[in-house]
């Protein structure tokens, strides 16, 4: 995983460099909560905030930034009386956002890769991917559906989210 960290670390340097380069683009910042049904047997909901910089490239192209805090809630397993612990996680991610008309509004689709770094103590960083689509109006309203997956060593794990955004310009 330190391998990963450093590539995303790298690829945050580069973005950061696009963007002073670049005057004439526009930039957002977005704040959004999103709610989910996990994958796993072992969680029965998944709760997470985000804020997310958004980079426009043009008006159809972005580079999204996005870091946050998800909470999957343990659940016990069956009917064995064994509870599985809950898990929380700071996903910290850059991605591609495409709108699929050329006002920079309506619908869109959204790919993601990050590390999520667990918050309990030794529980380590995944590997963070976040395939979405979703719809913006140009009021600042954005309401996306995705998936979010983590995966570290031979384990994953994710959920299926509706995640509720509004964005201003800065």
């Amino acid at each position: 995983m330190k391998t990963i960290t450093k590539i995303l670390a790298t690829s945050a340097a580069v973005v950061a460099l696009f963007i002073t380069t670049n005057a004439n683009a526009q930039s957002k910042l977005g704040v959004g909560i999103t709610a989910g049904i996990p994958t796993s047997d072992a969680y029965s909901v998944a709760l997470g905030a985000d804020l997310r910089y958004q980079f426009d490239i043009d008006k159809q192209l972005s580079i999204p930034i996005t870091a946050g805090y998800t909470h999957l809630s343990g659940k016990e397993i069956g009917n064995t009386g064994i509870d599985f612990p809950s898990y929380g996680y700071i996903p910290v991610k850059a991605g591609v956002k495409y709108f699929f008309n050329d006002s920079g509004a309506g619908v869109y689709g959204l790919a993601e890769l990050g590390a999520g770094f667990g918050t309990k103590e030794g529980s380590g960083t995944s590997f963070v991917y976040s395939p979405a689509i979703g719809y913006a109006w140009s009021n600042g309203l954005d309401l996306g559906v995705k998936y979010e997956g983590l995966a570290k060593n031979s384990t994953s794990t994710g959920f299926f989210g509706l995640r509720l955004a509004y964005g201003f310009s800065l």
